[in-house]
């Protein structure tokens, strides 16, 4: 395997371990400087979609909330989000891992998910500063 075939292997499988999966539609809200790109590429790559940013009224499968903390409400950030998603849509927040710049409590996350009407369903290390927390709609009330 050549080493570009390699690189690209490993940028689908980062897109991959968010349960992505080939046609959907992403929608990025709270992109800054400080994101992961590789992880953009990587969704990108896998779905064969560009990210729609968050100016967007498209529907859609996944919303990728890049969220730190002092960004403001998380819960009105959630309620956002909610609106653009497909039935049986996922949100999927990223948040700086502990002990970098912006790390959110796992408990604010947890409150405000739940507050807004959402499903925890699994926490991951989404890239190598970034923890990705899937987020969705409980079966009872989609």
């Amino acid at each position: 395997m050549s080493a570009t075939a390699g690189q690209a292997q490993g940028e689908r499988g980062l897109a991959e371990r968010l349960g992505l999966k080939p046609g959907q539609v992403v929608q990025e809200i709270g992109w800054d400087e400080d994101v992961d790109d590789e992880l953009r590429d990587s969704i990108e790559e896998l779905t064969g979609n560009e990210l729609l940013d968050e100016e967007s009224d498209d529907v859609v499968d996944v919303v990728l909330l890049w969220w730190r903390d002092g960004d403001g409400d998380l819960f009105d950030a959630l309620s956002d989000a909610m609106r653009a998603l497909a039935e049986g849509g996922q949100i999927w927040l990223l948040t700086p891992k502990a002990g970098r710049e912006g790390h959110v409590e796992p408990s604010d996350i947890g409150e405000d998910a739940a507050t807004a009407g959402l499903a925890q369903t699994s926490s991951i290390s989404a890239a190598p500063d970034w923890s990705g927390t899937r987020l969705v709609t409980p079966k009872g009330k989609r």
